[in-house]
């Protein structure tokens, strides 16, 4: 679990590192609220993925499900510093779906970790793939990245890109066209 007296302590010696006064009025909370808000947004490393995809329902029909503009916050963890964009899911079903819910729920849990937008994009299709056991998985992402737009290059609105296919999406090309054209 995540440990709030070392994230406070760390904070202080941030902020004693930069040159802050510590203890002057704007900061004194400073290390406690950095502490419980790493706890939401890292809690994501403590949870499974697979639990929110228990609950299914079958179904007869076996055609493509598509869940579009998940937003999602996330960490860069070569920087320590947001990237939030939008996940677009879709899945080719065999004989069961699960709730759109959870879908988000999905790319939330490992969206709430520190990451790496390639291996977001992985994740959540390897998640998919393992529990539902569909005939394909596409996962996309588009995102901003504070990295190169805070800092560095300094390009705001530059996007990411990043496509993960897994089964049936591999090995037809009509489908991957089917939800490039559903994304327009």
């Amino acid at each position: 679990m995540i440990d709030q007296e070392k994230i406070k302590q760390a904070v202080r010696l941030l902020l004693e590192g930069i040159g802050e006064d510590v203890n002057r009025e704007g900061l004194a909370e400073t290390p406690d609220r950095i502490a419980r808000m790493y706890e939401e947004l890292y809690g994501g490393m403590y949870e499974d993925a697979q639990e929110h995809l228990k609950k299914t329902f079958h179904v007869d029909d076996n055609e493509m499900v598509i869940e579009k503009d998940i937003t999602f916050y996330s960490t860069c963890e070569h920087h320590l510093l947001p990237f939030y964009g939008k996940a677009h899911i879709a899945y080719i079903p065999d004989r069961k779906v699960v709730g759109l819910s959870k879908l988000a729920r999905t790319v939330e849990v490992f969206a709430r970790r520190l990451q790496l937008q390639e291996q977001l994009t992985g994740q959540i299709a390897d998640a998919l793939m393992e529990s539902l056991r569909p005939k394909g998985v596409l996962v996309m992402i588009e995102a901003e990245h504070m990295c190169m737009t805070m800092r560095g290059i300094k390009k705001p609105g530059s996007q990411t890109v990043t496509v993960v296919k897994r089964g049936a999406f591999l090995e037809n090309k009509e489908l991957t066209d089917q939800f490039f054209q559903m994304m327009r």
